[in-house]
């Protein structure tokens, strides 16, 4: 008869109560000196984590992460900075180009796991920067560095050193052409965020999105403004995107989004032309692009309108990506207005979900959009309407108009009833 399983004495570990734990253990942040990522990291780095850092080429990753040691270190606190991509010189040459070459970081051009962790047993960081987690390779593993197997076993290496030191980890990882990060997803998993740098390389600003925090809240933003010298922040996001609108024009219209705890005005552009039907085009920019056809289909259904005659182009300026369904009615009522020609008041904003019955629902944290846009001049606001239960927020300045379906907003924006559907 084989004999049982046995159990390790090292592996006994007993069960403890959550209500018998203190809050003697809580982590430790630590403030990096830039407000935006504090924000979007939940007030500063915690010790032992690891925050994987992702986005395009060129996008601002490696600055980022420059700009961070830079201002921890001449802060007080130890950084090392691991270069797997360049040369230490390189490394000096960029600091210089971001006016950082005197602050005292640890430069570290090595791509093997090993002597990183040697470094970081000698250095005891509090902070080390690996750029970037790619190029990375253990000999525990055969395969070439960025390989499945490299990746997962190059991350769990340094991961146990950094929670038994508690130092943080800042790993900056590639993305592939349709936006995620290369190689196995495998690494978000074991990370304790996970970062995404959004933005055009045409554009000047750039979004830091969190889509994974054990540490704070998901879905918050930081906004930094690429110059020569590097990201400068931008702590007013809203006025920041709105600051190049022009004169009213049709197809143009301000929806107040929310990202994370923070609502953001953003110009929703929208252009209408003439197709040939069967062959009409919908493309998209910053916008779901699903979204954009479904509320396309709602607006022929509801309003009339034949979009399936006409192409469709929907943008938002500025470069941010807009995912909050609150934009709905700010896309179908860029859509009419440039459908028509008409364009929208200049000081009106839209806001609402819009259903595929033509329905319009609230949104969350409408009063904190409302105060928002009522801070950056807006006078009228278009939304959904609220139940008995619900009295409708007063913001000073702001006249409140609210419509219970798509057709009675795009009466109240286009100064008449909607067209029959036909």
């Amino acid at each position: 008869m084989a004999p049982g399983p046995t159990t390790s004495s090292a592996s006994r570990v007993e069960p403890v109560s959550l209500d018998a734990l203190e809050d003697t253990d809580a982590p430790q942040r630590m403030a990096t000196g830039l407000g935006e990522l504090d924000r979007v990291l939940g007030a500063g780095l915690v010790s032992g984590s690891a925050v994987l850092v992702g986005g395009d080429p060129g996008i601002g990753k490696s600055t980022l992460a420059l700009q961070l040691a830079a201002a921890l270190s001449t802060a007080g606190e130890s950084v090392l900075y691991v270069a797997g991509e360049e040369a230490p010189r390189q490394v000096r040459l960029r600091a210089e180009r971001l006016g950082l070459a005197d602050s005292p970081v640890s430069v570290l051009g090595a791509t093997d796991v090993g002597a990183v962790v040697t470094a970081m047993t000698s250095l005891a960081p509090r902070l080390a920067v690996i750029d970037s987690v790619q190029t990375l390779a253990t000999d525990r593993v055969a395969s070439a560095p960025g390989s499945v197997g490299q990746l997962r076993e190059s991350t769990a290496e340094l991961l146990a050193h950094a929670r038994t030191t508690g130092t943080a980890l800042l790993l900056v990882g590639h993305v592939t052409k349709e936006g995620f990060l290369a190689g196995p997803r495998v690494l978000e998993h074991m990370v304790d965020t996970v970062l995404y740098f959004e933005g055009d390389r045409s554009h000047a600003y750039r979004v830091l999105r969190a889509v994974k925090n054990r540490f704070g809240p998901t879905g918050e933003i930081g906004v930094f403004e690429m110059r020569s010298e590097g990201l400068v922040e931008v702590p007013n996001p809203s006025a920041a995107l709105l600051e190049a609108r022009g004169r009213e024009a049709p197809g143009s219209v301000v929806a107040p989004v929310l990202e994370g705890a923070r609502p953001v005005l953003v110009e929703i552009q929208a252009l209408v032309a003439p197709s040939n039907p069967g062959s009409a085009r919908r493309t998209t920019v910053g916008v779901d692009h699903g979204r954009v056809a479904m509320l396309t289909a709602v607006m022929e259904k509801h309003l009339g309108l034949a979009m399936i005659a006409h192409d469709v182009f929907v943008n938002t300026a500025g470069g941010l990506r807009v995912v909050d369904p609150g934009a709905d009615l700010a896309v179908v009522a860029a859509l009419g207005s440039s459908y028509l020609d008409r364009p929208v008041a200049a000081d009106t904003i839209v806001l609402g979900e819009v259903g595929l019955t033509g329905e319009l629902r609230p949104v969350t944290q409408t009063e904190a959009r409302l105060r928002e846009a009522a801070r950056l001049g807006f006078g009228r606001a278009v939304t959904p309407g609220r139940s008995a239960r619900t009295a409708a927020p007063r913001i000073d300045g702001l006249d409140v108009v609210e419509a219970d379906t798509v057709a009675e907003a795009w009466s109240l924006l286009a100064g008449d009833a909607p067209k029959s559907a036909t």
